[in-house]
């Protein structure tokens, strides 16, 4: 046998007793490096936050990383105007008669409807949710005081990263002057939002406690967020479970979603920001179904 030959051997020899040395990993490390390969596997910049509210598991990739909400900041809105409800300020059966001068492009339905028609205020929590409504957005925002009212609220829960930072009406304006959307992307002068996969997910947790303004406030926040109605992420490849969540969107750029995975003895927050991600928004979309899938499968079978 060959000096080569033979310091090969040796060398093999040595690796595998390192290997053999090393201790296995743990189930929860097991899904934190399924995770990674998925997010590897899709060019664009990823935050990922998970969390068990029984078992305290938790599994965070680049979670306090600030990030572009997009409409995933409707939930900060949801929660301010929840705010002034319980405050007296106005009431969910308050009425809303829709003017034409409020309506804005994207996402939505009463963009299309007659001005005139009348809706309550809980009508526009829910659109603006289920449909991720930007017509429902915009006049919030106004009874809510504005995009420096949520960001008060925030502060005051200790979520100095989550900023709401346009109103629909503003976002759109400075879309429509961009030579392009990947132009106005990539220069990333008017966020719609930003907030970390924490912090959105801190603010879920809050939900399903029941802390988040009070008890009945954060049971009808979860009702109105398991009506959504874009599914093609967190539940794409998930069974067995009740999924209340928040989609953002400017594909292919950025594609965010944020939500609960809820049965019987299992509460997984599941909080995913993408951005800076200029390939197929169906392989975006797929990837964080992919990880969804993995957490939803995981908590399975830690019962």
């Amino acid at each position: 046998m060959t000096r080569a030959a033979t310091t090969a051997i040796i060398a093999a020899l040595a690796g595998l007793t390192l290997l053999a040395q090393q201790p296995p990993q743990t189930p929860l490390e097991r899904l934190r490096a399924s995770i990674e390969r998925t997010t590897k596997s899709v060019n664009a910049t990823w935050g990922v936050y998970v969390r068990s509210l029984e078992t305290n598991e938790e599994v965070a990739l680049d979670a306090d990383r600030q990030m572009e909400t997009m409409s995933t900041i409707k939930i900060p809105l949801m929660v301010e105007a929840f705010e002034q409800i319980k405050a007296g300020t106005f009431k969910l059966s308050d009425k809303y008669t829709f003017a034409q001068a409020d309506s804005q492009p994207g996402t939505g339905t009463i963009q299309r409807l007659d001005p005139g028609a009348v809706m309550t205020v809980k009508d526009l929590i829910t659109m603006m949710i289920i449909v991720s409504d930007n017509t429902a957005t915009e006049v919030l925002y106004r009874m809510v005081g504005g995009i420096g009212a949520v960001n008060r609220r925030m502060d005051a829960m200790g979520l100095t990263k989550t900023r709401a930072n346009a109103i629909p009406s503003t976002w759109f304006a400075a879309l429509r002057s961009a030579p392009s959307s990947e132009q106005f992307y990539r220069e990333g002068r008017l966020p719609f939002g930003l907030s970390t996969p924490r912090e959105m997910g801190r603010l879920l947790e809050m939900m399903e406690r029941g802390t988040l303004v009070d008890k009945a406030s954060s049971d009808l926040m979860l009702q109105i967020m398991r009506a959504q109605l874009y599914r093609t992420r967190i539940p794409r490849y998930v069974n067995g479970y009740r999924i209340p969540h928040k989609t953002g969107d400017f594909l292919p750029f950025v594609g965010d979603d944020v939500g609960v995975l809820e049965a019987d003895g299992r509460t997984i927050v599941i909080s995913v920001f993408t951005g800076s991600h200029f390939g197929s928004g169906e392989a975006l979309e797929n990837a964080i179904g992919l990880v969804a899938k993995d957490v939803a499968d995981y908590f399975a079978y830690r019962r």
